[in-house]
């Protein structure tokens, strides 16, 4: 499956974005999907997880009640909602796929940069 991530920008803390992220390839609703996050000088980190039929989410405590992962298996789409922007959420985010929950994901996006300025 090849995936594409779009939707992020320069933000001002407190606001919100939406990112996208849109899977070709083979069926979309066999992955579990997943975003993940790395900021300047920083090791990647997951962000949030979503199960094949979206009924199940999983977050960071970090993003928690700030951010909202869902997907659209019509569409081939996942997206990270993210309200209340902080500049600690200052990263370049990815999207990636795994078809069952494991430590390592089979597939990933290339990444799309989000900025949130103070």
């Amino acid at each position: 499956v090849q995936l594409q991530a779009f939707g992020g920008g320069l933000v001002q803390a407190g606001g919100s974005l939406r990112l996208s992220c849109v899977a070709s390839g083979r069926t979309f609703s066999t992955y579990v999907m997943g975003w993940f996050r790395q900021a300047p000088g920083k090791e990647r980190e997951f962000v949030a997880r979503i199960s094949r039929g979206g009924g199940s989410t999983y977050y960071a405590d970090s993003v928690k009640g700030r951010f909202t992962i869902s997907r659209d298996n019509v569409k081939n789409t996942v997206y990270l909602q993210m309200n209340s922007l902080k500049p600690e959420d200052t990263a370049v985010y990815y999207c990636a796929a795994q078809l069952q929950v494991q430590p390592t994901y089979d597939y990933w996006g290339q990444g799309t940069a989000v900025t949130v300025s103070s």
